[in-house]
């Protein structure tokens, strides 16, 4: 006797709860697009689990017909890696903020990352911190006037890509909350990796910081300012009329015609053993150049959770599963009388 398993749909992964995000806000389409690509991922709401840290994004797990943990300010990832090294049978999602993720959380975010634990990052990047009502984050441009930096921000901002690339992440990726199309693709693809993805999302504050994303939006400013990468494709941009080329270990941008034909441009290669030529490319930024959107870096390694559990099964296989009561009383123990 057989048992056909019931289609999963994007109504299944939502839950009852009503949404308390601001009206016009990104993160909507984020929640929408996750719900149409759990569905194709084939794991049921009752083995995924989305935990979060502190931030307009950490409302995520409660909109979710998931299991879900809203845990404390940038400690999502430490959540998850315990989560996920002891049920490695469960799909994890981290979601965060810029704030959350790369100030009081950065320390967390990056060991994660280094460990390549088998579970998924969604980074929302509004550079701003909006649950508090619009505060200056990491990701804050220099001179952004704010309610904390009312004469300008003076820090230089960080770049998520960037950081994530300096420690050797194996999946790395960037969307935008309003490319519905590729912003899906991009979450399929990182739900499919086997280690830690983590995706940058351009997602827009509409109340307190609109607009900071729309060089990248819309069909004419997202078509001469960003460059949708594809593996093995060259660096084409603004309807095929340009293109990037290496001038050194440079970027440049360059007219394609007979004098720059298509072979003497930059092609992408997600899948090189070295981060460098996706490190150059997170490094493209905005109104230098265009910037990248798409998966930078898509490259296998041996996971946390898997190296973690063949050393317990390792010892256990060794020395038996042990006893708890034993263990407290070994070694150097004493009685306080």
């Amino acid at each position: 006797m057989s048992t056909t398993l019931p289609v999963l749909k994007a109504a299944d992964f939502a839950s009852d709860q009503d949404i308390r995000w601001c009206p016009g806000c990104g993160d909507y389409s984020i929640l929408a697009q996750m719900k149409k690509v759990l569905p194709e991922i084939g794991v049921a709401p009752e083995n995924t689990v989305f935990i979060s840290g502190i931030g307009c994004s950490s409302r995520f797990p409660y909109y979710m017909n998931t299991y879900g943990i809203h845990s404390i300010h940038g400690r999502a990832p430490t959540f998850a890696t315990g989560l996920k090294s002891t049920r490695p049978d469960l799909s994890v999602w981290v979601i965060t903020g810029d704030g959350d993720a790369l100030s009081i959380g950065g320390n967390h975010f990056i060991h994660l990352i280094r460990r390549n634990v088998n579970l998924n990052i969604i980074l929302f990047n509004n550079r701003i911190y909006g649950l508090t009502k619009g505060q200056y984050s990491p990701t804050s441009p220099v001179g952004k006037v704010t309610k904390s930096t009312p004469r300008g921000s003076l820090d230089f901002p960080l770049s998520p890509l960037t950081l994530a690339l300096s420690v050797e992440a194996t999946f790395v990726a960037r969307s935008i909350d309003t490319n519905i199309k590729h912003l899906t693709y991009t979450l399929e693809r990182a739900a499919r990796h086997k280690g830690t993805s983590f995706v940058e999302v351009y997602q827009n504050c509409n109340v307190f910081n609109d607009g900071a994303w729309d060089y990248a939006k819309g069909k004419e400013s997202g078509d001469q300012n960003t460059i949708e990468l594809q593996h093995g494709k060259p660096l084409i941009f603004a309807g095929g009329t340009k293109g990037v080329r290496l001038n050194g270990m440079t970027p440049e941008v360059v007219d394609v015609n007979e004098n720059t034909p298509i072979d003497d441009l930059l092609f992408h290669d997600e899948s090189t053993s070295s981060p460098v030529h996706a490190f150059m490319l997170s490094r493209m930024r905005y109104p230098e150049s265009p910037e990248p959107i798409g998966v930078f870096r898509a490259v296998e390694r041996d996971t946390y959770d898997d190296l973690i559990n063949a050393q317990v099964a390792g010892a256990i296989g060794e020395k038996g599963k042990g006893d708890l009561g034993k263990l407290f009383n070994s070694g150097d123990t004493w009685s306080v009388g």
